[in-house]
């Protein structure tokens, strides 16, 4: 089932169920007026959802015209919104870009870093930005939201926690980054509020292109009206989704409604080089400091800006009969 929270003037937004096509949805507050309050009681709840899913799409209940534009992200708060480090050639872009090696842990033990997590953007809004050199950028990124998940759970077990997936713009100032973390203290400042697709779906949904924990299926992102990443995000995934819940819950549990975000999405070309544009018949990148840093690695130096006023991303994911399954998230840069 597809499930989106629509904008009704209150910080949590309204619950409903939302047709596989997009065109539709069916309230449904009296199931659970809110989708945290539905990840509290999901046991209780789902398959009441799920009844309704189906008596939307065989046109049993009353409906409304869907909008993605009406959109909360699914979550409009959450409890907790950790992002982690899915994708290791994004990692070794940036490493080898400053002439760094990779540490050989970071294939067995995954980055992550805790978000801000009380508020984020709409699907189809602004990304507020009140510096032009902070230098802002997008972060294409598949996104799962968890029930509860006990402490020390195992990568084999973690994955029957996840119960919705989504995709996620994980915007960064990329021209604060170097002095947060040079604190030895993590990023705060750097990250800015994130935001994630209209539509959060259960895995099931997704049908066989979710497999070992993964999404497969490109990664749409668009920049500025042109095609800028393709990357597919079943490939090059060094960890799961799995995985990444259960790093984050080694030493806590996870209170349900939890995001885990997969880092970057990114693919080396098929000859193993770091990966092309999309206009040279690669898979192009899922944010701009990956081709910056490409351009560093091949003349020296960056070419490509970040982000400025006035600049859009687009980013969203569609099955292999061209439909959009998340929805997109389609925002503009402005002036804070």
């Amino acid at each position: 089932m597809k499930l989106a929270t629509l904008k009704n003037g209150t910080r949590d937004g309204m619950l409903v169920v939302v047709s596989r096509d997009l065109t539709t949805y069916a309230d449904a507050r009296e199931i659970a007026p809110t989708l945290q309050a539905a990840l509290d009681n999901w046991d209780t709840v789902r398959s009441k959802l799920s009844a309704l899913a189906a008596k939307v799409e065989e046109d049993r209940v009353g409906v409304s015209p869907f909008d993605e534009a009406d959109c909360e992200s699914p979550l409009p708060r959450a409890y907790q919104w950790a992002d982690g480090s899915a994708y290791i050639n994004h990692v070794e872009l940036v490493r080898k870009a400053r002439g760094a090696e990779v540490p050989e842990s970071f294939y067995t033990d995954p980055l992550m870093y805790q978000g801000g997590s009380d508020g984020f953007l709409p699907p189809h809004g602004t990304i507020p930005l009140a510096d032009e050199a902070w230098g802002c950028d997008m972060e294409g990124e598949i996104a799962v939201i968890t029930g509860d998940v006990p402490m020390g759970v195992s990568a084999e077990e973690a994955g029957k926690y996840i119960r919705l997936v989504m995709l996620c713009n994980d915007v960064s100032l990329r021209g604060l980054i170097p002095g947060e973390l040079a604190k030895g203290f993590g990023f705060f400042q750097s990250k800015p509020p994130t935001a994630f697709s209209p539509l959060a779906v259960t895995p099931d949904e997704l049908g066989a292109a979710w497999s070992n924990y993964l999404v497969h299926h490109p990664l749409c992102v668009d920049y500025n009206g042109e095609p800028f990443g393709r990357a597919e995000a079943g490939q090059d995934a060094t960890f799961s989704l799995a995985q990444l819940v259960a790093h984050a819950a080694k030493t806590r549990p996870l209170g349900a409604g939890t995001i885990i975000g997969s880092g970057t999405v990114s693919n080396k070309d098929p000859d193993g080089s770091p990966g092309r544009p999309v206009k040279d018949g690669g898979r192009g990148y899922s944010c701009i400091a990956e081709i910056r840093m490409i351009e560093t690695i091949n003349t020296g130096e960056a070419s490509t800006p970040f982000m400025r006023v006035g600049d859009t991303v687009r980013v969203e994911m569609f099955d292999e009969d061209g439909a959009s399954i998340f929805g997109s998230i389609d925002q503009t840069v402005v002036s804070a």
